[in-house]
């Protein structure tokens, strides 16, 4: 096998193997997680993720990934955090999505974990494609990080206009015309027959909603990443670890979501820092050091004052 292709195979693989533990061992009877199960399971995603920054760190130091002999360990290490925060932070509003998604289409919670299982699968290949083309154009064009950073500037104050609640996403337009739906769940299958006609069920409907919105998130996060890195190996890595911390996040947080209310002022001065540095990025050159600083401690003032304002209401 070429050697060059090596860090991509343990990536799939551990990802892969990470998923087929979790689908098959800590969800095999497929019932409903607990807040206590759930908050281990996202503990052991969290440290699953923080133990591939050290393989990042081992393949850079090997020079083992392709095109990047001059990236050295050190800033493939902070680039992999930076970008797996940022992932983080920017898809907390994705929680609330997937909450009313399940609530709009009636999932029963006994399938709500195997919808999201596979909303992960359809993520690799989707947000793959995306940072393809995303990379694709900033190495041909090399303006496309300015248009990437006010992109991200229009994203932030638009977010912050937001009402506080969180609707449900319309359904991808022509999918009623694409699709034969039926209410029925049958058993949680994803299609069903009705008067001896195959259609799909509302769970298939849940699904490609879930998965649609995913695609809008990730038009926010990509290019945010961007500003920390263009290294698609990086990138990739990180954003993946990140949503798979977020699936098993969501059932821990599924009824403390209120809580957390102002995260979405860490996720808007993010937002913000960000697209300062990708409009900048051909005059200055931001520390990757500072970057981590900057949100890591801006989720710890949104996370601090929504615990702080809850104990004084």
């Amino acid at each position: 096998m070429d050697s060059s292709y090596l860090p991509w195979v343990i990536l799939i693989g551990y990802v892969l193997l990470l998923l087929a533990l979790d689908y098959f061992v800590l969800h095999k009877k497929g019932a409903a997680p607990t807040s206590r199960k759930a908050f281990f399971e996202t503990v052991f995603f969290v440290l699953n993720a923080l133990l591939f920054s050290g393989i990042v760190y081992w393949l850079y130091q090997k020079g083992m990934v392709l095109g990047n002999v001059t990236t050295t360990p050190t800033k493939a290490w902070i680039d992999y955090l930076s970008g797996y925060f940022i992932e983080l932070s920017l898809s907390v509003d994705n929680l609330f999505v997937i909450a009313v998604i399940f609530t709009s289409f009636k999932v029963p919670s006994r399938y709500q974990h195997k919808l999201l299982f596979l909303g992960i699968l359809g993520a690799l290949v989707f947000r793959g494609l995306l940072i393809g083309l995303g990379i694709a154009l900033i190495n041909k064009f090399h303006q496309m990080s300015i248009v990437f950073g006010l992109f991200l500037l229009f994203t932030a104050f638009r977010m912050l206009k937001k009402e506080a609640q969180h609707e449900a996403p319309h359904e991808p337009k022509g999918l009623a015309k694409l699709f034969r739906f039926s209410k029925a769940m049958d058993g949680g299958k994803l299609t069903t027959r009705v008067n001896g006609k195959l259609v799909f069920t509302a769970l298939f409907g849940a699904l490609l909603t879930i998965e649609f919105t995913d695609l809008l998130f990730a038009l926010d996060s990509i290019p945010a990443i961007f500003a920390v890195t263009t290294d698609p190996f990086v990138v990739f890595s990180s954003n993946i670890f990140a949503i798979m911390g977020l699936r098993s996040l969501y059932f821990f947080l599924a009824n403390m979501l209120e809580r957390f209310r102002y995260l979405k002022y860490s996720v808007f001065s993010i937002l913000i820092f960000v697209s300062i540095k990708l409009i900048t990025a051909s005059w200055t050159d931001i520390p990757e050091w500072f970057s981590l600083l900057f949100i890591a401690l801006s989720l710890a003032m949104g996370i601090y004052t929504s615990l702080v304002k809850q104990k004084e209401a």
